[in-house]
């Protein structure tokens, strides 16, 4: 009997030193990568993918990129330097242009998790609590987990003094798809202001002459006024009730009253507004748990205020879900577990078929309340960085100490 329980105490320890390696989580992401691109292959579905690719087929050919095409369903909403972006896989075979797309996402964001300033162990924490928001994404084919590695890189950069490619970044993510513009929150965290607003005005002229030397000036400047036009009009869309989109802070209100002409402004008035006295507290700009937290509410604003959000949006508000439980105080208290267990379920969980359509149909789609828990811990966030002396807490080591 003895013998029996160290034997199984064995096991699981072993098992337990598996999980806690992150090599072990790069296999899973991998072969998940790898499973989506062929089972979406195989089924035929995989419109996103034509949407990202034809984006270069017709940038060559001057075709307006924001008109529906024969060649796909819905409409393009990235800007003009995603037609350069995606030319490497698109000059692909589509079954290879797709295998590397998902393996080009899903590593570059494995990349830019291990690169932050905390432990290995919690690094690998937050890569199995987002492993399904991951899948979610990816089943989709999208570029979704690829700008929450930018908006991540931004910060670290910052953190590592490289602010020419935190401003490279920043720029990049603003450029393909305006959500990479958040990286601009870390601005106070610099302590080379003058050299990061350079690199920016650097960058921003690199990503916009880029594609008009492949696809001509006036072609390329005529597709930024026709991306405009159509990003005006997805957000009129977005907030009309139908569809997928709108799961944000809005759409749990519009929806609620069924009011699609509740404004976005007054809410998002209220989150900058919020920002704006976080800033104040510089006195603690200078504690790394201050600013690991407010990475995890810039990822988590960016989706929560955004009336274009979808569910496989929501890689980016999970990585700031996850970051947050991970530097919570040890052991976790009742708090914090709750909140991360809700999460999965109704965040993570709910768009799968691991949850009951009847409650999946009826009220998590129907109300955005995949949205909900992220808000709730948006506001616990918000709240520590309003009220915490971070001095006070111990730092959370690194991978260096």
């Amino acid at each position: 009997m003895v013998l029996g329980k160290a034997s199984e105490n064995r096991f699981w320890y072993n098992l337990k030193q598996q999980l806690m390696n992150r090599q072990a989580v790069l296999w899973v992401w991998t072969a998940l990568a790898l499973f989506t691109a062929g089972k979406q292959i195989f089924i035929n579905s995989y419109n996103n993918y034509l949407i990202f690719k034809f984006t270069f087929v017709h940038a060559l050919n001057h075709v307006n990129l924001y008109l529906p095409a024969p060649e796909y369903f819905d409409v393009n909403h990235y800007g003009p330097f995603f037609s350069l972006l995606i030319a490497p896989f698109a000059l692909m075979p589509d079954w290879l242009g797709m295998i590397t797309w998902q393996l080009a996402n899903t590593i570059f964001l494995f990349w830019a998790i291990s690169k932050l300033p905390i432990t290995e162990n919690q690094k690998v924490i937050i890569l199995w609590l987002s492993t399904h928001e991951l899948l979610t994404s990816i089943l989709s084919f999208q570029f979704n987990p690829s700008i929450a590695a930018i908006i991540i890189l931004s910060f670290v950069c910052i953190e590592n003094k490289k602010d020419f490619w935190a401003a490279f970044f920043i720029i990049l993510g603003t450029f393909v798809k305006i959500y990479g513009i958040v990286g601009l929150a870390f601005f106070f965290f610099s302590k080379q202001k003058i050299k990061f607003i350079g690199s920016l005005l650097f960058w921003s002229v690199i990503f916009f002459i880029a594609p008009m030397i492949v696809f001509s000036p006036h072609y390329i400047l005529q597709s930024y006024q026709d991306w405009y036009v159509a990003l005006v009009e997805k957000n009129q869309i977005n907030t009309s009730l139908s569809g997928s989109t709108d799961i944000s802070v809005m759409g749990m209100v519009r929806r609620l009253f069924r009011d699609p002409s509740i404004p976005n402004t007054p809410f998002i008035l209220v989150g900058i507004t919020i920002f704006g006295l976080i800033y104040l507290r510089i006195k603690e700009y200078k504690q790394v748990v201050f600013r690991l937290l407010f990475l995890a509410s810039i990822l988590l604003f960016t989706v929560l205020f955004s009336s274009g959000a979808e569910s496989p949006t929501f890689i980016i508000a999970f990585i700031g879900v996850s970051l947050w439980f991970v530097i919570q105080p040890q052991p976790y208290k009742t708090i914090p577990i709750v909140l991360i267990i809700f999460a999965l379920i109704i965040t993570s969980f709910s768009p799968s078929d691991l949850f009951p359509q009847f409650i999946r149909e009826n009220y998590i789609k129907q109300y955005s309340l995949k949205a909900l828990p992220c808000l709730i811990i948006l506001i616990f966030i918000w709240n520590a960085l309003l009220r915490y002396d971070f001095s006070k807490l111990l730092p959370p080591k690194t991978d260096s100490e």
